[in-house]
């Protein structure tokens, strides 16, 4: 029987093991799949009375208009959250204690009030103290502080990870702090990091729902009010799956919108080149074959042939 190096191949009584615990498995999903069908059409669910609302012109321009909101939402609080980690992010990595203190709770706060918390507070809180704030900006400006800080982490994160060389070799050529930090250290740490950022910001599409609390008129919102219709039947799940259908593909068009800039910036003549300069130079070590006995110039002439050498 032959072997892996990470594990042992099965043999027969475990592949035998292995297909009958696949068909349970699939058999006791498809049951569970098939109960839950029986029971959406024994309760009227699949019937035309609730799915009606949905043949519409006037309840898609709705949609539409509950869809703009969200994005604008969404918009405005992905960009100024992302701009946001980036200044909590540097001020926590300062040298200076009176400037990194104050950015550090500030952080830490803003990374422990819930969203929905926020948002209540500002739309429901302001007014008692004579401020008042519309639901857009109250969601938007919820939304910021809190993923701004979560992204301020994963930033932080990021660049601590990267090898204390490339500050040093930055600091060698002669740039200052701020160089090195924009030009070194921060473009490395949003390429390793993009992925994070990417799920933060699916987060934060996802939670301008909870501005429905508040009556800001979103998607969740409107599904609110649709299910509320008695004419056809109230028909919650019918909302809940149009317009979590919709969720799902905004969240799967920012995740391909973010695969493609991973690797648009894969492949940037920079990112070429500093993989082209992490293995073109080869010093030649003792005992190397091309190191010929009392020349150093034919180990130079070797090394231009071989396109490492000026």
């Amino acid at each position: 029987m032959s072997t892996s190096v990470l594990y042992d191949v099965p043999g027969p009584r475990a592949i035998l093991r292995n297909r009958v615990i696949a068909v349970i498995t699939v058999v006791g999903v498809g049951a569970i799949v098939a109960f839950i069908l029986y029971r959406f059409a024994l309760s009227g669910q699949f019937s035309a009375t609730k799915w009606g609302i949905f043949t519409y012109t006037a309840i898609w321009e709705q949609i539409l208009r509950a869809l703009g909101k969200t994005l604008a939402a969404f918009g405005l609080a992905a960009v100024l959250s992302v701009a946001l980690g980036f200044v909590l992010a540097i001020g926590r990595l300062s040298d200076h204690a009176w400037v990194r203190a104050p950015f550090t709770a500030v952080t830490e706060v803003f990374r422990a009030v819930p969203v929905l918390v926020m948002m209540m507070l500002l739309y429901y809180g302001l007014p008692s103290v004579g401020v008042k704030m519309e639901p857009y900006w109250a969601v938007v400006i919820a939304l910021v502080v809190y993923n701004g800080s979560v992204l301020a982490e994963a930033l932080r994160a990021g660049i601590e990870s990267l090898p204390r060389g490339q500050k040093e070799a930055g600091y060698a050529i002669g740039l200052r702090k701020s160089g090195v930090m924009r030009l070194v250290l921060l473009p490395q740490a949003v390429r390793a990091m993009l992925p994070v950022i990417v799920s933060q910001l699916v987060v934060t599409m996802k939670d301008t729902a909870l501005g429905f609390i508040i009556t800001y008129p979103e998607l969740l919102y409107l599904a609110k009010q649709l299910s509320s219709n008695v004419q056809f039947g109230r028909p919650l799940l019918q909302s809940a799956f149009v317009i979590g259908g919709i969720y799902i593909v905004m969240c799967l068009i920012l995740s391909g919108l973010a695969r493609w800039l991973e690797k648009r910036l894969s492949r940037s003549p920079r990112a070429k080149a500093r993989a082209g300069t992490s293995t073109a130079t080869v010093p030649v070590q003792p005992g190397d074959p091309r190191l010929h006995p009392g020349t150093v110039t034919e180990v130079i002439a070797t090394q231009r042939d071989e396109g490492r050498a000026p």
